[in-house]
């Protein structure tokens, strides 16, 4: 089935300069190995092809069930420097959780993802 990261997860960004920072935050615990297992760092790169001109950076944070990226070259130069209209990245977040995961029906149920029959 497919699966909304919007339905598993919440998300926030910022900036640093050019790199814009996204968290990742499992709404369930259950749910941050799904999480760690499919946003890879290749898989939030494709998924922002075209937005950064950089790579894309992953650090884990299982405690928290949550993972950080970093998007380089996503703010054309930074908040004083960028004549984008988010120049602080704060609509990097809305735009990850927009990404869909193909997950197996057995561990959607599994899990209890929303949408799962079960």
């Amino acid at each position: 089935m497919k699966i909304r990261l919007l339905d598993i997860a919440h998300a926030r960004s910022g900036d640093k300069g050019d790199t814009a920072n996204v968290g990742v935050i499992a709404l369930e615990p259950r749910w941050y190995p799904l999480l760690e297992r499919e946003l890879t760092r290749d898989r939030v790169a494709r998924h922002f092809a075209g937005a950064i001109t950089g790579g894309v950076e992953r650090y884990e944070l299982p405690t928290l069930g949550a993972l950080n990226f970093l998007l380089h070259g996503a703010l054309g130069g930074g908040g004083t420097l960028s004549l984008k209209t988010d120049a602080q990245g704060k609509v990097f977040s809305t735009a990850l959780l927009r990404l869909e995961l193909e997950v197996p029906d057995a561990e959607a149920r599994r899990l209890g993802l929303p949408g799962a029959a079960g």
